[in-house]
């Protein structure tokens, strides 16, 4: 199977943490009987000092699985901090919260391009699941701002009281929540679960679809995606509701700015993506097999906006904006970025992050962007060149 997928081997160490994780879900599924994929890419993932997120090892960058936006250019954060600059303009004041907030790069880049803007926020709270990013961000953050900006900046380990106002950033968050997989031929479906055969390794199985929520989604489903005899994969994440009525219901006013890959649900379930979306990064290598060396690779799967959109109306949010990350950018001043003075090298350089944000064939179409919000009705200034909520 390794030398199938091409990818480099694990070191020993790596490996054994992977051994131990894997003795620990095999342990479960023997206790408990096979278990629904979202349990084993939970477990996979977020398992103390153990899964993908919690391990230590390196996630970004050269050393690490896959890039971010943050990661591949500065000019990223200072395009997002300029909407939050509108937002928290309009709101007269207030925090940032970002979740998941990766090597603290992000975090870097906008409160630098708000503190030269006179705009700070209030506090600028960050929320991680992860011990260990939280370190490196803490690290990397007391490094790379001045004091008087590293002291606004806080680490949460729950969501706000009440009353909270302010604008929460999350890029690339959606597509890290576990999600379930289901499979549906004409006559029938199943849930996808993870099970273990005699020699402990681990298998694909099928199960009944019994959680009545996602029995109602597959309906759903079933009618836009057609199935054949070839059958058809599909993941859906219904942990998007919970955590949006988590937000709203802390928020007294403010956004939610939303950055991730995905597409509109007619977009999402076409029949050319009849096995799904899921897919694992290792060390800059994509495949399909999240089974393979559990908390050693990151697991995710393309977000589902129609649904997002759906979950934010109902959670007391309004949609204010949805479009791809190149629109976004360009909205919010990415061209004006670059300033002219710059030495040719320097020009270039930039210019080709440019190109790695906002090519198609890049990040700038794949990756949406979706602002939620709650008592702002200014027009946001991130979607003002292309605005797409008529395709959800």
């Amino acid at each position: 199977m390794k030398k199938q997928l091409n990818l480099p081997t694990p070191d020993p160490d790596a490996l054994q943490r992977s051994e131990t994780l894997r003795e620990r879900i095999v342990r479960a599924i023997r206790q408990n009987g096979p278990m629904p994929f979202s349990e084993y890419m939970q477990r996979a993932l977020y398992t103390p000092g153990l899964g993908y997120y919690s391990n230590g090892l390196p996630k970004l960058g050269p050393t690490g699985d896959f890039t971010t936006a943050p990661e591949s250019s500065p000019l990223f954060g200072q395009c997002v901090a300029r909407q939050l600059d509108q937002i928290l303009g309009a709101l007269g004041g207030g925090n940032i919260l970002e979740f998941g907030a990766g090597s603290g790069r992000m975090a870097r880049d906008i409160l630098l391009t708000l503190a030269d803007a006179d705009a700070l926020p209030e506090r600028y709270q960050i929320l991680d699941l992860s011990a260990d990013l939280r370190a490196r961000q803490q690290a990397f953050l007391q490094e790379s701002l001045p004091p008087e900006l590293y002291a606004r900046v806080e680490w949460l380990e729950r969501l706000p009281a009440p009353g909270w106002r302010g604008v929460v950033v999350a890029n690339e968050v959606l597509d890290a929540m576990p999600v379930e997989r289901f499979y549906l031929e004409p006559g029938t479906s199943w849930r996808m679960g993870v099970d273990a055969d005699e020699s402990g390794q681990l298998i694909w199985t099928q199960l009944p679809i019994s959680d009545a929520t996602l029995q109602r989604v597959v309906n759903g489903l079933r009618s836009l995606i057609k199935p054949t005899s070839l059958g058809y994969k599909a993941e859906v994440n219904l942990n998007i509701h919970p955590w949006l009525k988590s937000l709203s219901d802390f928020m007294a006013a403010g956004a939610v700015l939303l950055i991730d890959y995905g597409f509109p649900q007619q977009e999402l379930y076409q029949k050319e993506r009849l096995n799904g979306t899921l897919r694992c990064f290792y060390q800059h290598r994509v495949h399909d097999n999240p089974l393979l060396w559990p908390g050693l690779q990151d697991i995710t799967a393309h977000v589902d906006f129609t649904e997002v959109a759906e979950s934010g109306f109902d959670a007391g949010f309004r949609v204010a904006g949805f479009t791809t990350q190149a629109h976004f950018l360009m909205s919010t001043g990415l061209l004006e970025s670059i300033p002219a003075d710059l030495p040719v090298t320097e020009q270039l350089k930039l210019s080709q992050q440019i190109k790695t944000l906002t090519l198609p064939d890049e990040m700038g179409e794949i990756f949406k962007v979706m602002a939620l919000t709650k008592g702002v009705d200014t027009p946001l200034m991130g979607f003002q060149l292309v605005d797409l909520r008529d395709r959800l």
